[in-house]
């Protein structure tokens, strides 16, 4: 019997197994290198630091003698370049993993290399980059970074190089906010939040967020926009008006929490926009005026409403929920009746249209992620990273698939 028949056909091709495993063997033989040693794998004087090292200059090498087209000490005589290498200069470099790394990196006479794996005048890998960005959004100040970096990987990052690299960031932020969109949107859901902002002194500020689901499904932010005071519909008419200005000459559906006022405001910029309100939204206001022992009975009293089958059964048993409870609960009463020409559009739709568009829960993500950061650092640093930290990275770059969100219970 031949070896190649102990093969299995329906396994398919085994190198991939004696990669894995060759890079198995090669992080074992590094782990035994740093213990016969004495070193540490990780910290500022750990193996890593050296393999970081080795990588690196293996790399400028191999890119030098691609930019010479020969290897070190192999130029050819009859070649038409006279350029050759001509040493190498010291130069530290910042990894998150490694910490502070000094490599060689390679030069030649004409002085016409210019490395990409590790750029000329940059001192930090692009990895470290992202670290920064991601502790600001999370709330930590330009002084706290810098002292993690130190903490972390015994590297030295000034709060003028976390201020740098933020602030090109928030100019990449900027052009992200002002993008061409798509000129109609079968839905857009529209919300805000309060966070607490440090800019001069602590204090309460909504950042008002849009997304967009487009004619083939797919969701994206909008934009985020920082506000002051409470929210109120006079500052989403600027955000409705910018997001016409991008190129938004139409909607479907416009999803809200039922703020007053909105209904004229999304009238003013799209006359032919339905707007619904959000069902969730409305179900909560319920039970806030609402006893709590009475809260059960109500809520199997509501749910004919916004489970009926279309509008006018839904209207039967409105009446029938004010004939029950309306003396008893006025306030809950006037919540409903007010909200009715907002709240039934959704029931002209099938169902599967209905779960999509009864509530705003396509944004309640991004509004975590503010609330999250919050409770962690108690408020953010400057204005424009809520923006950052709250979507802007992870939404900037595509859109994606909706989600269907669970309609009310």
């Amino acid at each position: 019997m031949m070896t190649s028949d102990l093969v299995d056909p329906s396994e398919g091709d085994p190198k991939p197994a004696r990669q894995a495993s060759a890079e198995r063997a090669a992080a074992a033989a590094m782990v035994a290198e740093a213990k016969a040693r004495g070193l540490a794998l990780t910290g500022p004087d750990g193996l890593l630091k050296l393999f970081t090292k080795n990588v690196l200059e293996t790399a400028l090498n191999e890119e030098m003698t691609e930019h010479l087209g020969h290897d070190k000490n192999r130029a050819d005589p009859g070649r038409e370049s006279t350029n050759v290498r001509n040493g190498s200069r010291s130069k530290t470099v910042l990894s998150d993993a490694a910490g502070d790394v000094e490599i060689d990196v390679p030069r030649d006479r004409a002085s016409t290399f210019e490395p990409q794996i590790v750029k000329k005048r940059q001192r930090r890998l692009t990895d470290v980059d992202e670290v920064v960005l991601s502790l600001y959004a999370k709330g930590m100040t330009t002084g706290e970074v810098s002292a993690h970096f130190a903490d972390i990987y015994g590297a030295s990052v000034s709060k003028e190089t976390v201020s740098r690299i933020t602030d090109k960031v928030v100019a990449e932020m900027n052009d992200w906010v002002g993008r061409p969109l798509d000129s109609v949107y079968a839905a857009v859901f529209i919300d805000a939040v309060h966070v607490k902002v440090r800019d001069g002194q602590v204090a309460n500020r909504p950042v008002y967020a849009a997304i967009g689901v487009t004619v083939d499904g797919c969701k994206d932010v909008l934009g985020l926009w920082m506000g002051v005071g409470s929210e109120g519909a006079k500052f989403w008419m600027s955000v409705l008006v910018d997001l016409k200005n991008r190129g938004v000459r139409d909607v479907l559906f416009l999803v809200c929490d039922g703020l007053k006022g909105l209904p004229e405001v999304v009238a003013n910029v799209w006359p032919q926009t339905i707007v619904q309100t959000c069902v969730v939204h409305l179900i909560r206001n319920t039970f806030r005026l609402v006893g709590r022992q009475d809260w059960d009975a109500v809520k199997r009293d509501i749910k004919p409403i916004y489970a009926a089958p279309n509008p006018n059964a839904a209207l039967i048993a409105m009446d029938e929920l004010d004939e029950k409870w309306g003396r008893k609960y006025a306030a809950m009463i006037r919540l409903w009746r007010n909200a009715w020409e907002e709240f039934v559009p959704f029931l002209d739709y099938d169902v599967e249209i209905r779960r999509v568009i009864c509530s705003t829960n396509a944004i309640e993500s991004l509004n975590a992620r503010y609330r999250r950061a919050v409770r962690a650092r108690g408020h953010f640093p400057t204005e424009p990273f809520p923006v950052v930290g709250s979507g802007w990275r992870r939404h900037a770059g595509g859109v994606e698939v909706l989600n269907e969100g669970a309609g009310p219970r």
